[in-house]
């Protein structure tokens, strides 16, 4: 027996130890996966010109190509690499946004407007790594995905109805890309919340702390944005790797607004503001989990102008020109803490002004010294933040609920001066500005209606139109879409795009329940490719890069939306089935009440009645006499008999009654046949 047992014990030492030794090695490589991961938080404040603040917050998880088929993450969200791996995404952008981004005020140029300005409601382009047969099917079940993962609707982007499919105008133009909009999606806490669990600490720990929930959504505009890119050759047993980008854009009014106006020019002083004041909250440190953790305080090129000619008529700037020195003495406001590094922009593009950045790390700080960023203006300061070349605008011409035109306004910002070099006066330099447009299937648009007009003057279509891809709509299947290239001249003041459409009819089941409001013709997007939204900042710390740094160094499009137009269709009256079955039912019930009250009548039973009634109307004495008088006469006393003109009254009110009641079912069978 022990013979037998020497054996099974060696055999169960030797798998004991192969399960150690495969424990340790998975452990190793967990830990190897967990030290690649990488988050970081990052905010950017800009004061705006119109008495207002910009608060971006930007944070970025990265996790690398692993073997763990998205079962296993440390930082990164599970829910997120499960999405990429089972759907295939190669790259995809999500937005929620309410209010729409002001670009005559709050500028069009830079890359915040360009990259995170987007239209209200919401917004979903993914593009995907799979067959062509397979994309619809694909992005069907991501936006089921979504739908279910960030509280909303976007599972109504399922239908061939409300995505198409961009050639070229968009600008992650491919032929897997997929793009839908929900233009009337509200946006509340229940898509914040799913969007905050993302992150590693929350809103528990670092700069999520400032998400207050009324703080953000009494702003003026507000955009969540999740966008992710995959990278890796996703390789058999081989997890993608992917980089994840969440940022909150938020546009807040501080509340210390000045009251006591000593005199006129003090209309025009900016207010003092704080993070504790906008937020009502500060930062007690950062999140343990992340590895950079900064907060920026931006000026734009326009207030940095602005500021140096300040400076010159008081006669307190160096003759060195604009350094960092400077603008930390600056007499023109104060700052609450001290920077931990003050950057000005390198682009050659911008002579005449540059950007400065101020940074702190929130890592020098903790619960008993919170960090609070307040700024302080002391002189008045008016400026301007940089557009893009054309504002756009769209609005709607015509009348009444059978047809009308669509108008896209182009006005010039007199920008394409400075930047189309030293041509810009020669006739052969043009700005290219690319349209994409999508139109629901129910207005129904003439494209052969196009007409441009270039300032206020009607040009050929073939003159100004470099290229134009059209996929007309189809009744109930796919939307309408029109991409267009168009060549202007660089001193162009004002164009126009008009095209002509039918309002066509719904099916009662296809209405919304609030059908009388209108229905959404979403954002059209305008973008300028040959100019740029890039902002470079020199970084002493090559190592340790900002990610939102990083991303203002892209050459990326300057691109901008237009308004949503709300177009009124023929409507029917949904309260004519309230009415109709009201008046069905008051009817019946009459008929089938008095038909019932005849049928179960009983005409031997009212006449008892009546004759007890009679009986117990006489008297005694009448009774006593009517006895008498039969002992007298010799016969047998018989009861009064009631009078034979109440049996003779109840019999014709009887038959009344059911004459009334059929000549009412006769008019009625007649009146509906």
């Amino acid at each position: 027996m022990a013979f037998l047992q020497r054996p099974l014990l060696l055999l169960l030492l030797i798998v004991t130890h192969q399960f150690l030794q495969c424990w340790i090695a998975f452990g190793s490589v967990n830990e190897v996966d967990q030290t690649q991961e990488k988050f970081s938080e990052e905010l950017l404040l800009k004061p705006l010109p119109d008495f207002k603040v910009l608060a971006h917050f930007h944070f970025q998880s990265s996790a690398p190509p692993s073997t763990s088929n998205g079962r296993h993450r440390h930082l990164f969200p599970k829910a997120i690499s499960q999405l990429v791996q089972k759907f295939q995404v190669k790259e995809m952008e999500l937005s929620f946004t309410q209010g729409r981004w002001n670009y005559e005020s709050w500028g069009g140029f830079d890359p915040i407007p360009s990259s995170n300005a987007k239209p209200p409601g919401v917004e979903l382009w993914a593009v995907f790594d799979v067959p062509q047969h397979q994309i619809d099917a694909s992005w069907k079940n991501l936006t089921h995905t979504l739908s279910g993962l960030f509280c909303a609707s976007i599972n109504f982007l399922e239908s061939t109805t409300t995505y198409s499919a961009p050639e070229w105008s968009f600008p992650p133009a491919s032929g897997n890309l997929r793009y839908g909009t929900l233009p009337r999606e509200a946006v509340c806490t229940e898509n914040l919340t799913p969007w905050l669990k993302l992150l590693p600490c929350r809103d528990k720990a670092g700069i999520g702390m400032l998400l207050d929930r009324p703080s953000i959504y009494r702003g003026f505009y507000h955009s969540q944005r999740l966008h992710l890119t995959s990278t890796g050759s996703g390789s058999e047993g081989m997890d993608l790797g992917i980089i994840l980008e969440q940022t909150l854009t938020v546009v807040l009014q501080p509340n210390s607004r000045r009251v006591k106006m000593d005199h006129a020019s003090e209309k025009h002083i900016q207010p003092s503001w704080s993070l504790s004041s906008i937020f009502g909250k500060q930062i007690n440190g950062r999140c343990v989990l992340a590895k950079s953790s900064n907060v920026y305080l931006i000026l734009d090129r326009g207030l940095v102008a602005e500021l140096k000619h300040l400076h010159k008529e008081n006669e307190k700037s160096t003759e060195n020109g604009l350094t960092s020195e400077n603008f930390w003495t600056n007499p023109s406001f104060e700052l609450s803490a001290n920077p931990d590094r003050i950057s000005i922009e390198e682009n050659s593009l911008h002579n005449k002004s540059s950007s400065v950045l101020y940074k702190f790390q929130v890592e020098k700080y903790s619960e008993s010294e919170p960090f609070d960023l307040g700024l302080t203006w002391k002189i008045p300061v008016v400026w301007f933040c940089q557009q893009a070349p054309l504002h756009a605008s769209r609005f709607l011409m015509g009348s009444g609920n059978e047809r009308g035109a669509i108008a896209i306004f182009l006005k010039s910002t007199q920008l394409s001066e400075g930047f189309m070099g030293v041509n810009s006066n020669d006739e052969s330099c043009e700005l290219r500005v690319d349209v994409f447009q999508v139109v629901p299937w129910y207005v129904k648009v003439y494209f052969h209606s196009l007409q441009v007009f270039v300032d206020q003057q009607p040009k050929a279509v073939s003159d100004i139109i470099e290229k134009i891809h059209v996929s007309p709509s189809k009744d109930k299947v796919s939307p309408g879409a029109m991409e267009l290239v168009l060549k202007l001249p660089c001193r162009v003041n004002s164009a126009a795009l008009t095209l002509e459409f039918d309002k066509g009819f719904l099916h009662i089941d296809e209405y919304p329940p609030d059908a009388n409001q209108g229905f959404d013709i979403p954002s059209a997007i305008i973008s300028f490719p040959n100019f740029h939204a890039s902002m470079v900042f020199l970084e002493d710390d090559s190592l340790n890069k900002s990610p939102l740094l990083s991303k203002f160094q892209e050459k990326s499009p300057v691109m901008s939306y237009t308004e949503v137009l709300l177009v009124p269709l023929t409507t029917p009256d949904f309260s004519m089935p309230y009415n109709v079955i009201t008046i069905t039912c008051t009817v019946f019930a009459l008929y089938l009440g008095s038909l019932l009250n005849v049928l179960r009548r009983r005409v031997a039973e009212e006449e008892r009645f009546l004759k007890d009634k009679a009986a117990k109307k006489t008297g005694r004495l009448s009774l006593l006499l009517s006895k008498l008088s039969s002992k007298l006469r010799g016969g047998q006393w018989e009861p009064l008999h009631s009078p034979p003109a109440s049996s003779s009254f109840i019999n014709s009110k009887l038959a009344f009654k059911v004459i009334l009641v059929a000549g009412l079912a006769v008019g009625w069978q007649y009146y509906f046949s």
